[in-house]
């Protein structure tokens, strides 16, 4: 019996490098100062930039929300209601590497279909962060 592996190129530093730039774009495009993170599969920081102008926790708000995304392999956004009173993840214990943050802004990275890291963008309103994050994903389909 043989078995059939499927090879899915990893994200790589100048995949990240062009996330980073894209978000970056699309935020000036809108007139927001943002904190990009993006990492690796494994939960690694492969590139970060935070504009001058934003304020430092957006650092830290772009690197938690990258983590949540790659943690639970979903958009953030899409897991702003499971942590609510009754929803499914109510009760997930925050004890992780870091705790995760469930506002909009944190987004998978596929390649091939299978998660291969994720960006995490802070700095806007959580949907323009997620907007952001969206449009740099965009960019290596």
């Amino acid at each position: 019996m043989t078995s059939t592996t499927v090879a899915v190129a990893p994200l790589t530093i100048q995949d990240a490098e062009v996330l980073v730039s894209a978000a970056h774009r699309a935020a000036e495009t809108a007139g927001v100062t943002v904190s990009v993170t993006v990492l690796d599969a494994g939960g690694h920081l492969l590139a970060f930039r935070r504009d001058d102008r934003a304020v430092l926790i957006s650092g830290e708000t772009s690197t938690r929300k990258a983590y949540t995304a790659l943690q639970l392999n979903s958009a953030t956004r899409e897991l702003v209601d499971a942590v609510q009173p009754g929803g499914l993840f109510h009760t997930l214990p925050t004890a992780l590497d870091r705790p995760l943050l469930f506002i909009a802004g944190g987004v998978p990275v596929r390649r091939d279909g299978r998660l291969i890291g994720a960006i995490g963008v802070g700095g806007g309103a959580p949907e323009q962060d997620h907007d952001f994050a969206v449009a740099a994903v965009e960019t290596l389909v």
